[in-house]
């Protein structure tokens, strides 16, 4: 059909010149187009027979090249890259722009020489090096498509050489120039490229096919710096040229310097990364580069090698005609797997995986016990499972890796440790891995966990010795180089505890294991974490060269951990650690500190001896008396390894006395004993020296306590108990003195009356222990502090505008009061007076509530301040957020001081509301008032200072419910509005909603509000669901309620009374919803729950069950509480059948 039309118009005029100008004329619409390359290529054709070359036609087709097809190219390809398209459709387009090009193709062949393909050539070769995004760059691909089979191989070989250059860098994306880079413009310049202009060019052969193949192997496009996709993108429409041609002479002729890609690594390395890529495309490609290379080896039948080889391993690519048959199975299945990889559906993959183990089978030879195929291989299938959109096949190839070493041991290779510290460890970061399987009880290890507790025991095991130090180390930075969630890291440092002992980690290590916890579980769930901080000491005892860091490197190490949630004094983990440094003891390097010293041994006791003294010594620099306390780190420190080394030293003989405890024990703090002795004699002791002298004191007493059951008999905790009280009245001396003579006179004292107050404190539960006497030192300093504090508080500033220092003493004697309270509420044998009101009670009671503290001037601040130290504290107290704390603090003191007021005189309270005319304790027989200033405090106190206000409430609220029921509701709004408000705050939320479930479901304001049944009883009821509907996003808040209401409720184990039944009819919802209640969590929630559940079934095993205190926070405790407290009923009562009864028919409605 083209033929005739070419024929017809021929006819109609036989000057060819005249019938191309006309076709060159008018819209240059497709069927115009299509015209002109049917009559150019039946002219050609013409030219062929007939021999020509002269007249007119060579000319004319010059013209329309330059004139017409030329411009026509760039008018539609002319715009940047990534601009908007022409008018034209697209589809009408694609025909315009390929007839254009076979017309252009026909003219250069015409144009009687190589002139006009050269220089057509050329002047596209400057459009295309000017950038991919530059106007012409498209218009220029496609001139040279059109051209390039027009040049000769040998005279235009530089410039098939230039072109070939360019188009292979436009392809892989270095030509875009500028944002050439971006993902539109480069894939746009990579396909067109790839498939229009590559091809032709490779078909001229020579020069043109050495330099593409040269410019895709080149090491600057290698796939760690180039574009994978891309390169396949190029690679597979070049396979025909780039790979042998099976069954021709090419082959094996003498143009054997034409590329091979078989024998080059690089191509191999960019088919394994492209095997691995998330774009389905490129792993298709990659794969059928992958294929078509094995059929072409199987078809030539000749040895084939990819150099240059790694060591003594396997190329990356050989071929044996000996081996065909073995390498064809080996091959078809790898292909096999990674198609059926593409499914993503695990029943479809489960029945190929038994093929994987049939690869590392042919992987490795079972003569000489080393790979013949290069393991990368086998890495690619795994990282491609790994990194599947389906969790479940991830699963299973995680499993499946860990799984490898349970039946066959495999050579040593760098890329499978490389693997793992890689991918591998990557997917494990996934928590839903660790999900129990089908069956498994609740509290079950997950499988997955003891299957990379086991593999990483066996392959370290098989490593060898000068690597296995460096991919443990490679390994524990892994763990700290991204966001780890808990239950990930709870099961990689379980795994790395359980590996055997060897020496392999030094001071790197130690600091990699430091920073894992420090930044990796800094946010993590808190049991989860103390169990990983156990299980991360266990490796550093298992794998630390002693000999590489000293006890210093050690004790820092050890301060990481947290004593509250893992490494407490009595713990298994403790005894562990003792035994550890008893046998190491003389292996460690030089402490710094011991050589300045002099001291050249390594033991502990001398380590320790050296770091009291230096902790003790006063410093030149110590002089300022209104600097800020020093941190506590150092003083932890200490105290740690202070009763380490005297448990060690108990482990050094079998029967170790009390004696011998006494006696090592003063040989490590007679320095300290010393200081603590002159307190109370010595005034000019440098302020700094008493601070860190208290603290050490106080982490020692903290530190000491065990967290087993053999508390009781714990000698080293009597004998620090006995030096402590030999020093009681020097301390007491001293507080009392700090605290009484207006010499916390600075913002930064504040810290400093705290720390006072904690050792008072201490002092008192040590002589409590003892037995408490009269004649006791700290008897007469708790009556002078008391007696001191409330002359301060009583004293008033006559007009005048109060100094810092006067305010600051106000707080501090504030303080002081309600230390002395706790401590008399808490103990009752340390009630000073009778149960008559005395000074203190008349005083508490006449308090004004909520008062607050002016604040002075700056400028008058700072003459207190140390210049060089306190200027952060001064400007944030002078600011009013600053001083409000400080204020804040003011207040808390002062309810913590009327709490215990109202519990000790709370048979003093008038239910009826009525105020007594002459009130001898005010703030007691004027509840109403002191209800409203609760309701004022509230308002003024953070969250984490309510506390006591809730506990006034407790008392005030049961005696006002019937007078001020307005009021109590109030309080009630108040406090739940905080309480809602915590969720995400752990250490404050929890005390303040047992607070507040002690005063809203009290019996007695439970018993009363169902008596008036007044809003107060809706209103409970009320808060009731809210903390029911909380309860589905927080775990144990509606286990807090139940247990609370149900112990209230039970009188005895073995009846109810009738009035708590009554309470119970009142809020049976309450009983109904508990019966029923079982949220249900994501399955993120669950899992967290089931690996909490395990640890603690590990019990005195893990460390952490025992430092820290078993909340019972599950919602099955719901259930189990509610179903506890209906087993307590009695049958053969009436009341409680009845109440049964109703129960069960509310049940049955519910569902």
């Amino acid at each position: 059909m083209e033929w005739v039309l070419a024929e017809a118009l021929l006819s109609q005029s036989r000057d060819p010149r005249a019938l191309l100008g006309a076709l060159c004329q008018g819209e240059a619409s497709a069927e115009r187009v299509e015209t002109l390359r049917f009559l150019l290529q039946r002219l050609e054709d013409e030219e062929a027979r007939d021999g020509g070359g002269a007249g007119a036609l060579p000319e004319a087709a010059r013209e329309v090249a330059a004139g017409y097809l030329v411009p026509l190219l760039r008018s539609l390809r002319g715009r940047p890259a990534g601009g908007p398209d022409p008018g034209l459709p697209p589809r009408h387009r694609r025909r315009v722009l390929r007839a254009a090009g076979a017309a252009l193709r026909s003219c250069a062949r015409l144009a009687g020489g190589p002139q006009l393909a050269a220089a057509l050539a050329e002047e596209a070769l400057r459009d295309l090096l000017a950038g991919w995004r530059a106007p012409g760059a498209e218009a220029a691909v496609e001139v040279l498509a059109a051209v390039g089979p027009c040049l000769r191989p040998r005279e235009d070989g530089p410039l098939l050489e230039r072109v070939a250059g360019a188009a292979v860098a436009l392809a892989l994306g270095g030509g875009g120039g500028g944002d050439g880079d971006e993902a539109g413009p480069a894939e746009d310049a990579a396909a067109l490229v790839a498939g229009r202009l590559l091809p032709v060019l490779v078909q001229c052969g020579g020069a043109a096919l050495r330099a593409v193949w040269g410019g895709l192997a080149a090491p600057g496009t290698s796939p760690g710096s180039g574009r994978v996709e891309e390169k396949l993108l190029v690679l597979s429409a070049l396979a025909e040229k780039v790979l042998p041609e099976p069954g021709s002479d090419r082959a094996r002729s003498a143009r054997e310097a034409d590329p091979d890609a078989r024998r080059c690594w690089r191509f191999w390395r960019t088919v394994q990364a492209g095997l691995g890529q998330a774009d389905a495309l490129t792993r298709k490609r990659a794969r059928y580069l992958l294929q078509r290379a094995v059929e072409v080896s199987a078809e030539l039948g000749t040895d084939c090698t990819c150099g240059p080889q790694e060591g003594n391993g396997p190329s990356l690519f050989w071929w044996s005609e000996k081996k065909k048959d073995e390498l064809l199975k080996f091959w078809e299945n790898y292909i096999l797997i990674m198609e059926t990889l593409e499914g993503n559906q695990i029943h479809v993959i489960k029945p190929v995986l038994p093929k994987l183990n049939n690869l590392f089978e042919y992987a490795v030879s079972e003569e000489n016990g080393c790979w013949l195929f290069h393991p990368s291989w086998h890495m690619c299938i795994y990282k491609r499972m790994f990194e599947s959109e389906n969790k479940i096949l991830t699963k299973e190839g995680v499993i499946h890796f860990l799984e490898l070493y349970e039946t066959k041991i495999l050579p040593f290779s760098p890329e499978f440790s490389e693997f793992i510290i890689g991918p591998l460890m990557d997917a494990l970061s996934e928590s839903s891995l660790y999900s129990r399987s089908p069956g498994q009880p609740i509290g079950s290890c997950s499988p997955l966990g003891l299957k990379l507790q086991k593999f990483l025991v066996t392959y370290i095991s098989l490593l060898p010795g000068d690597i296995k130090s460096n991919f443990l180390l490679k390994f524990i930075r892994k763990m700290t180089s991204r966001h780890w969630c808990a239950v990930p890291i709870l099961f990689l440092s379980k795994a790395l505890a359980n590996v055997p002992k060897y020496k392999a980690l030094g001071i790197d290590g130690l600091l990699a294991l430091r920073d894992v916890i420090h930044c990796t579980m800094i946010t993590h769930q808190i049991l989860l974490r103390g169990a990983a901080q156990c299980y991360l000491l266990q490796t550093a005892m298992n794998l630390l060269d002693v000999e590489k860091v000293s006890l210093s490197d050690v004790s820092t190490f050890l301060m990481s951990l947290r004593q509250e949630e893992s490494l407490g004094r009595g713990t298994s983990l403790w005894t562990e650690l003792c035994d550890w440094l008893r046998v190491n003891e003389s292996y460690f390097k030089p402490s710094p500190m011991c050589s300045s010293l002099g001291l050249h041994k390594t033991s502990l006791n001398a380590y320790v001896k050296s770091l009291i003294q230096e902790y003790v010594k006063s410093s030149a620099w110590e002089t300022g008396e209104n600097c800020f306390m020093p941190d506590w780190f150092e003083a932890k420190l200490v105290s740690l390894m202070v009763l380490l080394a005297v448990d060690v030293e108990g482990m050094k003989t079998q029967y170790s006395g009390k004696q011998r405890t006494e006696n090592v024990l003063r040989v490590f703090l007679d320095p300290l004993l010393d200081v603590l002795m002159k307190f109370g004699t010595n005034a000019y002791m440098p302020l700094l020296k008493t601070d860190r002298c208290l603290q050490l004191l106080l982490k020692l007493l903290n530190t000491c306590r065990l967290k087993g059951s053999s508390a009781q008999d714990d000698e080293v905790f009597t004998v620090l108990q006995n030096f402590v009280m030999s020093t009681t009245e020097s301390i007491s001396e001293f507080i009392l003195r700090r605290l009484t003579m207006n010499e916390l006179n600075s913002v930064s004292d504040l810290d400093r009356c705290h720390l006072y107050l904690m050792v008072l404190t201490e002092l008192i539960n040590l002589h409590l222990k003892v037995g408490w006497k009269r004649g006791n030192p700290i008897w007469r300093v708790i009556s002078l502090l008391k007696n001191a504090s409330i002359q301060h508080l009583q004293e008033t500033d006559s007009g005048q505008e109060p100094t810092l220092g006067n305010q600051i003493q106000r707080v501090v004697s504030m303080a002081a009061l309600a230390m002395v309270c706790e401590a008399i509420d808490q103990k009752p044998e340390l009630q000073l007076d009778s149960l008559h009101a005395g000074p203190l009670e008349s005083f508490l009671s006449s308090l004004q509530l909520n008062q607050m503290l002016q604040k002075p001037h700056a400028e008058e601040q700072s003459s207190y301040a140390h210049p060089s130290e306190c200027t952060s504290v001064l400007e944030e107290s002078s600011s009013s957020q600053g001083w409000g704390k400080i204020v804040a603090q003011y207040i808390h003191d002062q309810w913590v001081c009327l709490s215990f007021l109202l519990k000790k005189y709370h048979t003093l309270i008038p239910s009826t509301g009525s105020e007594i005319l002459e009130p001898f304790l005010p703030a007691v027989q004027m509840p109403i008032r002191t209800l409203q200033s609760a309701l004022e405090a509230l308002t003024v106190l953070s969250s984490d200072q309510v506390l006591p206000v809730f506990h006034c409430l407790k008392v005030l609220v049961p005696k006002l419910l019937t007078s001020s029921e307005s009021l109590c509701m109030e309080s009630f709004d108040m406090a739940w509005k905080i309480i809602s408000s915590l969720s995400n705050t752990q250490l404050i939320f929890w005390p303040n909603l047992k607070a507040f479930v002690q005063f809203v479901f009290d019996n007695k304001v439970l018993t009363i509000a169902a008596k008036i049944k007044g809003q107060a009883y809706f209103k409970i009821k009320e808060i009731m669901y809210k903390i029911i509907e909380m309860s589905a996003i927080k775990t144990g808040v509606f286990n807090t309620l139940i247990s609370y209401c149900c112990q209230s409720w039970i009188v005895s184990a073995s009846n109810v009374s009738q009035g708590s039944l009554s309470s119970a009819k009142n809020y049976s919802e309450l009983i109904l919803e508990a019966c029923i209640f079982g949220t249900v969590f994501r399955r993120d929630q669950r899992l967290v729950q089931d690996v909490q559940t395990f640890i603690e079934n590990l019990g005195h095993d893990c460390a952490a069950n025992i430092v820290m205190e078993n909340t019972k926070r599950e919602d099955h405790y719901v259930r189990i509480c509610a179903i506890k407290f209906l087993c307590l009923l009695d049958g053969s009562n009436m009341s409680h059948k009845l109440f049964m009864e109703d129960l069960a028919i509310k049940l049955l409605d519910k569902s």
